[in-house]
């Protein structure tokens, strides 16, 4: 069980982790790891998973209701558009990680939670994620979204359940690689997070519900709306700000978090 402050500082660290390409993952080594704090528990991963679904709604909330009216009106007889196009993106997209999760899910949770891998995995895909940025900064014009791009980035997303790669890193990554542009890649990056986080959630639901644990309403209540709402601060000023400083801030707040996991590894 964790204290009130714990939920606090845990829900602020997964809300402005959870969409940054940083590694929401290795950030939350670090309570455990450095100031012995216990684990947060089922359900307090239920009302994060909560509050961040919950801040990324409502950003897109004005895009979410036009892609599906455009998408309703479609698979009526209407005419196709991009906004009912990226609702098929988004589906495709997010196959992979599924069947990846159920597949493999359980060795990666057992096997590769380890504090070497998560350094590694943090150093190698930030360095990845400069050599994209640096890309778009060399190229003239940018690909628009398309069936191919969208499973490429999901076949990406999938890589994302080994602990450190950071799931918005690796997406943003391969979009760039492929050719997008900033803003398009980190656009559908956050909406491609909709149905993971939503799938996610359900399951931990699910599993809450069969363990039939005693549930804590007011650390619950903590989790829920500390994450929700720094996640959609987090979201809001990510977006204004990318075009400005690019992502490189983030490659060497990795490489940095990186040499820091390391330490602790070997020390």
């Amino acid at each position: 069980m964790i204290d009130w402050y714990q939920a606090i500082v845990l829900a602020l660290v997964q809300g402005l982790t959870e969409f940054l390409p940083v590694s929401s993952s290795a950030h939350l080594l670090f309570p455990s790891l450095l100031l012995g704090w216990p684990d947060q528990g089922l359900a307090f991963d239920v009302a994060v998973h909560v509050g961040t679904l919950s801040a990324v709604l409502l950003y897109y909330r004005a895009d979410l209701l036009r892609m599906a009216g455009s998408w309703l009106r479609s698979l009526a007889g209407g005419p196709h558009s991009d906004d009912s196009r990226m609702v098929w993106y988004l589906g495709l997209a997010t196959v992979p990680a599924g069947l990846a999760g159920l597949l493999g899910g359980d060795f990666i949770e057992g096997n590769l939670r380890t504090l070497p891998v998560i350094a590694t995995t943090t150093l190698v895909f930030g360095v990845l994620l400069g050599m994209a940025d640096r890309r778009v900064r060399r190229s003239v014009s940018e690909r628009p979204l398309g069936l191919l791009i969208a499973l490429l980035v999901g076949l990406s997303q999938a890589l994302a359940l080994v602990p450190g790669v950071s799931r918005s890193g690796v997406t943003m990554t391969a979009a760039l690689f492929l050719g997008m542009g900033r803003q398009a890649s980190a656009r559908f990056s956050f909406l491609l997070s909709i149905p993971i986080i939503a799938s996610a959630g359900l399951l931990k639901v699910l599993e809450l519900v069969s363990a039939e644990a005693a549930v804590d309403w007011s650390t619950m209540g903590i989790g829920v709306v500390v994450s929700g709402i720094s996640a959609y601060l987090c979201i809001a000023a990510f977006i204004r700000l990318l075009d400005k400083v690019g992502f490189m801030p983030f490659v060497y707040y990795r490489i940095a978090l990186a040499a820091l996991l390391y330490l602790i590894w070997l020390f």
